[in-house]
């Protein structure tokens, strides 16, 4: 399932309060004001660290597949009192009349793109962005598969409305040629007692840094770095970094 249509109803509401851990805006404030306004957040979801850039007043644009995350997003900018600036497109066919100094996602959902041939035009678009000297800031993990403990897991949490909202993770299928890991998860929001359900598949591709490289490199990209979680070069062993791009 693509993203567009993961973050669709009751999950783009509940994804976001659901989530394991939250981006922090001052992150990406420091990256902003280090390479450059404007800026793109690519896959900006319901806001988190839009609304907070644009609060701090960052010339910075967000993007998302899902127009029903798009609202979440729109309207928590609202309640903030700040103005957005987003598009509803997919990132593999990013078309916006602006370039950038800084693309950028707050997070892996550049592994939400299902395969290589995604992949692949979404960093031609991430190029065909860039302003002169712009980078893009490309977060990637390997993900971990469930254990048998954690499959069955659920996750919950109370919602704005004062609702008990919950995930659980059902089953899990793993391709390690392929590179994707699918997982089976139940969204619900319990109101009153009656129950709303959501089963959803989230799928995720991952890449080895030579694919990865690789692929930028057609795209018309340089790797500048590949940085581990404390923002040092990563070491070879680890699973979750942070790769930068330039135009070559």
């Amino acid at each position: 399932m693509e993203a567009a249509d993961f973050y669709t109803g009751l999950v783009a509401e509940l994804y976001e309060p659901l989530r394991g851990s939250v981006p922090e805006a001052a992150e990406y404030l420091g990256l902003i004001r280090r390479f450059g306004e404007p800026a793109l957040e690519l896959g900006c979801g319901g806001g988190d660290p839009l609304v907070e850039l644009r609060a701090a007043g960052l010339d910075v644009e967000g993007v998302d597949s899902s127009a029903d995350i798009l609202r979440v997003c729109r309207a928590k900018a609202h309640r903030a009192g700040v103005d957005v600036v987003v598009h509803h497109q997919r990132m593999e066919e990013l078309d916006l009349d602006r370039s950038y100094r800084l693309i950028f996602l707050a997070g892996p959902g550049f592994n939400l793109l299902t395969d290589d041939a995604f992949a692949l035009r979404a960093l031609e678009r991430i190029g065909a962005h860039l302003a002169p000297g712009g980078v893009a800031w490309i977060p990637l993990f390997v993900p971990e598969p469930l254990t048998a403990e954690e499959l069955g897991m659920t996750r919950t949490a109370v919602d704005e409305r004062g609702d008990e909202i919950l995930v659980s993770f059902l089953s899990q299928q793993r391709d390690e040629l392929a590179r994707t890991q699918r997982t089976l998860l139940r969204y619900r929001r319990v109101t009153g007692g009656t129950a709303e359900v959501v089963d959803r598949e989230w799928e995720l591709h991952w890449h080895t840094r030579e694919g990865f490289a690789a692929l930028a490199s057609r795209a018309g990209l340089t790797v500048a770095g590949v940085l581990g979680e404390d923002g040092s070069p990563a070491a070879p062993s680890e699973t979750e970094i942070t790769v930068v791009l330039s135009r070559e």
